[in-house]
């Protein structure tokens, strides 16, 4: 099993003031420092794609390694270079622990586990909490579709009963 780096800029400001190159420089320092091997392929890169949403080809494949358990350790600069909203960082850090990946922040570091399930109901119900308005205006949304989570039918509105 490996350490990957995963690192993503959006906009051009952040372009300009973060780049993707400042984010390997930290990271590959970061990970020799530590004495972890970073192969070419095991660097996972999203330009110009929105931490909104959970679809990138760069986290995608850092997903798929994951599943397949060939990622030990993820390095990412901070917790919203992985995702924009807390919900998804949550969602993510515990589909990266199930698939026994753990991922280190260098900025602002943030752990999740099922321990902290409590807080992660907490983070999706204040994501949810303006369902109710946005029913009114078109009843059809679920909460997943609202939050843009991977869930559907039973299972999302599980999490996510209407309010």
């Amino acid at each position: 099993m490996s350490t990957a780096i995963y690192v993503r800029v959006s906009t051009r400001a952040q372009a300009n003031s973060q780049t993707i190159e400042q984010q390997l420089t930290r990271l590959l320092a970061h990970s020799e420092a530590n004495g972890w091997q970073v192969a070419s392929d095991d660097i996972f890169r999203d330009d110009g794609f929105s931490g909104s949403q959970l679809t990138r080809p760069g986290l995608d494949q850092l997903r798929d390694r994951v599943r397949l358990a060939e990622v030990a350790r993820v390095l990412i600069t901070a917790p919203d270079r992985l995702a924009r909203n807390y919900v998804h960082q949550v969602l993510l850090l515990e589909e990266f622990e199930r698939g026994g990946c753990q991922a280190e922040f260098l900025d602002r570091p943030m752990t999740v586990s099922y321990s902290t399930s409590a807080q992660t109901m907490f983070g999706i119900m204040q994501g949810c909490s303006w369902r109710s308005t946005a029913a009114m205006r078109h009843p059809s949304l679920s909460c997943s579709a609202i939050l843009n989570l991977p869930l559907s039918g039973a299972a999302a509105e599980k999490l996510c009963p209407v309010l």
